[in-house]
């Protein structure tokens, strides 16, 4: 394993050739770190998963170098390619149905004839793609319910010990998961909110999304539909107003906090730093995790759905819930969404 800053270019070619190798890479996106390995084999997405903990029917996101590698691989719907004129290169990933002969291996799409595919805008994770010359399956680079990494601090030693090159290219721009929609038909799903919202959707691409709830039961088509993930170890309390005794509270322009998602009110920030100030907090081993009330609407609603998941998957490991004026539920919160 090799750890090296962004600007040095023998790390990527490196990391290029381990891909083609079968070999795992951890590599930057605008949106997190992410794990690598090359989508036609087979036996390095098997180690992949097994790496990450990740349960096998839990498909994974492909990424390409550019829109005409994605498209290659898929049937390309009119939805689609409104979607990918527009968006791609970003954080949006697209659900769409793989061609007959697509190369992309049975097991990195769970088994489905579907597969999510992204064109991602980091120039470092571009150029790894490039010299890889072919799609590359990239989940968050954490083991599997833990929190995504944003920078290679955040990185499990454990599971990076398993990959053959690291870059290090900072601080990711966007810090949470890509959106994925499903575009395989004329109205547009989205199955995992992100940094492109219903919003954008709408004034950038003119579509209307309908909303699809968290998968209950192994039957997801994208990453992200599992009722709950990216979870630190500490309760989390949302919502909160005060802080506790043992606790670590992370503001929204909050006097006194001891963490801050923004100072200056700006949801953008806000977003780009949530996985990161868990982290941070995480560390310090409090009681718990205070996040304050987020205010407006927007990329709010993309904030509180994130601490709600982490929130079910915290509660999960404790006998008691741990939320304050968090009465909102999912549907409630879907209706939140359609402005």
């Amino acid at each position: 394993m090799t750890l090296e800053p962004h600007n040095q270019n023998k790390t990527i070619e490196r990391a290029g050739l381990a891909l083609r190798q079968g070999k795992l890479v951890v590599f930057p996106t605008e949106t997190v770190y992410g794990i690598g390995a090359a989508s036609n084999n087979p036996n390095a997405v098997a180690k992949l998963y097994e790496v990450k903990k990740r349960p096998q029917f839990n498909p994974l996101i492909v990424h390409c170098a550019n829109k005409e590698m994605a498209f290659k691989l898929v049937k390309v719907t009119k939805t689609a390619k409104q979607l990918g004129d527009i968006f791609w290169p970003g954080p949006l990933s697209l659900v769409l149905t793989c061609l007959d002969n697509s190369p992309i291996c049975s097991l990195a799409r769970a088994g489905l004839d579907s597969v999510a595919l992204r064109v991602p805008s980091d120039p470092i994770c571009k150029k790894l793609l490039e010299i890889a010359g072919m799609p590359i399956v990239a989940p968050s680079a954490n083991p599997s319910g833990k929190l995504s990494p944003t920078k290679v601090n955040h990185l499990d030693k454990a599971l990076i010990s398993h990959c053959t090159e690291v870059i290090d290219a900072g601080t990711c721009s966007a810090g949470i998961e890509s959106t994925i929609i499903d575009a395989r038909n004329e109205a547009p799903v989205i199955l995992r909110t992100g940094p492109i919202t219903n919003l954008d959707i709408k004034t950038q691409a003119n579509m209307n999304c309908l909303y699809s709830k968290s998968t209950q039961g192994n039957k997801p088509i994208a990453p992200g539909q599992l009722k709950s993930h990216y979870a630190p170890f500490a309760k989390v309390r949302i919502n909160a107003t005060n802080k506790k005794k043992g606790e670590i509270f992370i503001g929204f322009n909050t006097p006194n906090a001891d963490l801050h998602l923004t100072e200056s009110g700006d949801l953008i920030e806000a977003a780009a730093k949530l996985f990161d100030m868990l982290h941070v907090a995480d560390k310090l081993n409090p009681v718990s995790i205070a996040v304050a009330p987020i205010p407006n609407i927007g990329l709010k609603i993309l904030i509180f759905i994130e601490l709600r998941k982490i929130c079910i998957l915290v509660t999960s490991r404790y006998s008691n819930p741990f939320f304050e004026n968090s009465s909102h539920t999912f549907s409630g919160i879907i209706n939140l969404m359609k402005f």
